[in-house]
């Protein structure tokens, strides 16, 4: 676990990173902004079985996979994430929750 930090901008602001530590894949439509936004690699989209399995996907495959029910996005690599919550500004679904530490 991290230890929660602030920074202080050239403005003269405060400013805290909270770091993204769950991702509700119930209300993620797979849009992929997410994923886009995010320069950092901390995302990827994989496809979710009936069973709730994640399955590999390819991003840039349109063709529906008989394999999986529907795309959604997931936390791969939760320890690259830098606190910006790019990714919850851009998700139209609000699936994202950040925290001030990092688990």
């Amino acid at each position: 676990m991290t230890t929660p930090f602030s920074v202080t901008l050239p403005s003269g602001e405060t400013w805290t990173p909270t770091f993204v530590t769950e991702l509700d894949d119930e209300k993620c439509i797979g849009c992929g902004r997410c994923f886009k936004v995010c320069g950092r690699g901390v995302l990827e989209l994989v496809g979710l079985t009936e069973d709730g399995e994640r399955i590999s996907v390819n991003p840039d495959d349109d063709d529906d996979d008989e394999e999986y029910e529907k795309k959604v996005m997931t936390i791969a690599h939760q320890e690259l994430c830098i606190g910006c919550m790019a990714c919850a500004s851009i998700c139209p679904k609000k699936c994202y929750s950040h925290a001030k530490t990092m688990v």
